[in-house]
């Protein structure tokens, strides 16, 4: 489901501003493009072609959005703490960015970083996904979830707040685990990261909230540590062919890998590897999409609709 599919009451629910690309365009104003083009070849997403266009008519006008809304927080800080008498803690400004599997998010995040780090005012930006705070496989295995990994319980949630408290707060050297798509699992070893100006949160469900009892809901959610959220949007056959093509430039490049998980992909026929591709999005994106992330979409601060291509066709701001 697209921006265009939603509800009249989600439409509703949120004042937004609604722009074509052509008006999103505008609002770059003299933003100027300070990726070159080897940088643009690194940041590319498999199966994902980032063209200077894209980048100039949709990812500028954002890099220009947000770099106005962090020079404000920070601005609001230093008034909080000379009111409150105290000295300043350095926090990050903290982006999340959401969507399905295969729509983008990672490539989004990395262009991101890339811009915003290129502005005078928060030159370090750290970008982190949510796929180290996965539980283990052997924890998704005792539990029966390894057919459901990416769903909610499927995170070692506490984890990963406990992260957010802890870099929020300005501490230093925080732990992040680390997570190999290689291997399909968390990795033993961890990265750490100090004080950045911004932080980028990039996962399927950092916008999620509690689906269970009301008793049993926690105090806090990933979403409460989040200062401005993204959602990337494209119809659901958009993205089932994407998540196709991607498993098959897999099937011909990382899956070849001796030690890559996947491994036993790599040997299939093309149409063996369409229906296999095909079957785990059935039985496990698609239900997540469905009931697990689309349902976020209407609490972003902004949506990035797309198009065939990957392009962006339309943009949603909300109000403020």
């Amino acid at each position: 489901m697209s921006i265009s599919e939603l509800s009249t009451g989600d439409r509703a629910a949120v004042g937004h501003f609604d722009f074509s690309r052509a008006e999103w365009a505008r609002l770059r104003q003299s933003t100027p493009m300070t990726l070159t083009e080897e940088e643009l070849t690194d940041l590319q997403g498999l199966n994902e072609e980032l063209s200077v266009e894209e980048i100039t008519e949709v990812y500028l006008p954002l890099s220009r959005l947000l770099n106005l809304y962090v020079v404000a927080t920070q601005g609001l800080h230093h008034v909080a703490n000379d009111f409150l008498g105290r000295e300043p803690v350095k926090a990050p400004y903290v982006i999340g960015i959401a969507g399905s599997v295969a729509v983008g998010k990672s490539t989004t995040a990395r262009v991101l970083r890339a811009l915003l780090s290129r502005w005078e005012n928060h030159p370090e930006v750290a970008l982190v996904t949510t796929d180290g705070f996965l539980h283990p496989n052997a924890v998704l295995k005792e539990r029966g979830l390894m057919d459901r990994k990416g769903f909610p319980e499927s995170y070692d949630v506490r984890r990963l707040i406990r992260f957010l408290d802890e870099i929020t707060s300005g501490r230093d050297d925080v732990e992040v685990p680390k997570y190999s798509h290689l291997v399909y699992d968390v990795l033993p070893d961890v990265e750490r990261i100090s004080t950045p100006d911004i932080l980028i949160v990039e996962g399927l469900n950092v916008l999620q909230t509690w689906t269970g009892r009301a008793e049993d809901a926690p105090s806090v959610f990933v979403a409460d540590f989040l200062d401005f959220t993204i959602y990337l949007d494209a119809g659901h056959d958009l993205i089932r062919k994407w998540y196709v093509d991607r498993f098959l430039t897999l099937r011909r490049t990382a899956f070849r890998d001796p030690a890559s998980y996947f491994r036993k992909y790599a040997e299939l026929s093309v149409p063996d590897a369409r229906r296999t591709a095909l079957d785990i999005w059935d039985r496990i994106n698609s239900p997540n999409l469905v009931r697990n992330i689309a349902p976020t979409r209407s609490r972003a601060h902004l949506v990035l609709q797309k198009g065939p291509d990957h392009r962006v066709d339309r943009v949603r701001l909300r109000k403020l």
